[in-house]
This record gives C-alpha cells, sequence and structure tokens, in this order.
C-alpha cells in the first residue's frame, strides 16, 4: 500500500526513476480498487464508480510509466508504443518488468542504492 500511496503523492512528478516494485505495486492496489468499483457499478448498474476510478488515476499511471522507462534509461515519451496494436503493448510490458540500470543515468540516481 506504500508503494500505491507514494504513486498516488506523486501526482504530477515525471521527472525521476520509478523501480519494478514500485510500478507493479502500484498497479496491483489500482487492478484491486478497479475490480472493487467494477462490482459496485454492477450492484447499481451503473458506471459512475469505475468511470471516476479511471479519470483519479489516469495521470498517476501516466506518470509512474514514465518514471519506470526512466528507470531502463529510456524517455517517457516511449510510452506511446502502447497505442501499436497488440505489438506495442507486448514491448511495454517487456520495459516494465526488465531490470532498470545498475549505475546511475540521465534521469537520476538509482532508486535501488538509495534503499
Amino acid at each position: 500500500m506504500n508503494w500505491y500511496l507514494k504513486v498516488m503523492r506523486e501526482y504530477f512528478n515525471v521527472s525521476g526513476r520509478a523501480r519494478r516494485t514500485e510500478y507493479w505495486m502500484y498497479l496491483l492496489v489500482y487492478v484491486g480498487i478497479v475490480i472493487v468499483a467494477s462490482v459496485l457499478d454492477a450492484a447499481l448498474n451503473g458506471q459512475l464508480i469505475s468511470g471516476l476510478v479511471a479519470l483519479v488515476h489516469l495521470i498517476p499511471t501516466i506518470t509512474v510509466g514514465v518514471r519506470r522507462l526512466h528507470d531502463i534509461g529510456r524517455s517517457g515519451w516511449w510510452l506511446l508504443v502502447v497505442l501499436i496494436p497488440l505489438i506495442g503493448w507486448l514491448i511495454a510490458l517487456y520495459w516494465a518488468v526488465k531490470e532498470g540500470d545498475a549505475q546511475d543515468n540521465d534521469y537520476g540516481a538509482n532508486p535501488k542504492a538509495a534503499v
């Protein structure tokens, strides 16, 4: 939960680097929230709750994705690769699971070294 809250506190922060743990723990909690919101929407015969959840999480999801790309030494603009049908998502998934640069890079110090 701390990783999720860290990402939410850094709502508009696209600078720096995000470890794999930060990225995946955020997504895990976010998916859990989406599931709960979807169940509530199904019970209420609507889509308002899951729509609000998606809207609130849109920017943090993008910013943590950009910081994750920074961790492997890529520009945040590479996040647009997901717009390529099928293959784009596979490339983005590969980058999301790839180990970050062990040394400092153009986007900052290694976040693992700080721990």
